[in-house]
């Protein structure tokens, strides 16, 4: 479980894999998947069969061997990880919007978050761990289908006490009005935010936050209109996040022979040559090499924040 929650309402992180937890299956980089741990399982892939029991007792982050001798890492189904191994029922929000939302949203344990619509829950899982353990998330969608799907993933992760799921139409009705005056912060991944402004400017607390996730910026241009009479400091951005590979290459380095003004530079090694050009010995080391990912992800979409104005 992401976040296990003991009976004294304090964060309790398990260290230890035990019968029935989730874990995140790490193959390669590109290449991970979510099971759930049980006495009598197997996992087959491609490197062999892997018996649950085996991984049963051990700490998260064990490497662990097949019948053919591969291996996997077992790692701990943090919101990160899951973010990358949930069942995409739609569009999701990814680990660069995501931490930029949670802190610009200014989210700390203890707040109460509403949250539309809930989607695939990419989003309400960081949500919830950042609330934990004394607040909590209300996050809502109209399609019941996903909502129930969403309530048996948080089952799964450990997050069904910091997370109740609504089915509602917040676009149409607005948030229910138990919240009135209750949330810290509000989130909106809607068609149409503008449509659930009004609703959500009630449900704030003074001065909290509201956050719209819109992937168009004529979506953000109504929002922005909408906003100006409740709400003040009034921004929008998009993330863009540029990763970089990091690699270890064997590089060849040659001596400099006398009479030479230049030292030549370092080499990749080529396959069956263990000598330069003029017949020197040319000695080969492990060099780092880095340089930008070729897969960039690109626009995602905009977040758009502003904050309730305080009316004396």
């Amino acid at each position: 479980m992401i976040l296990p929650i003991d009976p004294a309402n304090k964060l309790s992180f398990k260290r230890f894999i035990k019968d029935g937890d989730l874990v995140i299956v790490y193959e390669r980089h590109d290449t991970m998947k979510a099971v759930k741990v049980s006495e009598d399982g197997v996992l087959q892939n491609r490197f062999g069969a892997f018996k649950h029991s085996e991984w049963i007792g051990k700490p998260f982050g064990s490497k662990v061997l097949s019948n053919k001798g591969a291996f996997v890492y077992l790692l701990a189904p943090t919101p990160e990880l899951w973010t990358l191994v949930l069942s995409h029922r739609t569009q999701i929000l990814y680990i660069a919007d995501i931490s930029f939302v949670v802190m610009y949203l200014e989210i700390i344990p203890g707040c109460v978050v509403l949250e539309s619509g809930t989607g695939s829950g990419s989003l309400t899982t960081s949500l919830a761990r950042a609330v934990a353990s004394t607040g909590h998330v209300y996050t809502f969608d109209f399609h019941e289908q996903r909502a129930a799907s969403a309530r048996e993933d948080f089952e799964k992760t450990g997050l069904s006490s910091l997370v109740t799921v609504g089915v509602r139409d917040i676009q149409g009705e607005g948030f229910p009005d138990e919240f009135c005056g209750r949330a810290d912060s509000v989130f909106l991944d809607l068609p149409q935010p503008w449509l659930a402004i009004p609703s959500a400017g009630k449900m704030l607390k003074p001065d909290g936050v509201l956050c719209s996730f819109s992937p168009c910026i004529e979506q953000v241009q109504r929002s922005c209109e909408a906003l100006k009479s409740q709400f003040t400091d009034i921004r929008t951005f998009e993330v863009l996040l540029r990763t970089y590979e990091v690699r270890q290459k064997i590089l060849e380095n040659c001596p400099v022979n006398e009479g030479d003004s230049i030292e030549r530079p370092p080499r990749k090694r080529r396959q069956g040559s263990a000598e330069g050009s003029n017949g020197t010995e040319c000695s080969s080391s492990p060099t780092v090499v880095i340089r930008p990912s070729g897969e960039a992800r690109g626009h995602t979409g905009y977040l758009t924040f502003a904050r309730l104005k305080c009316f004396v």
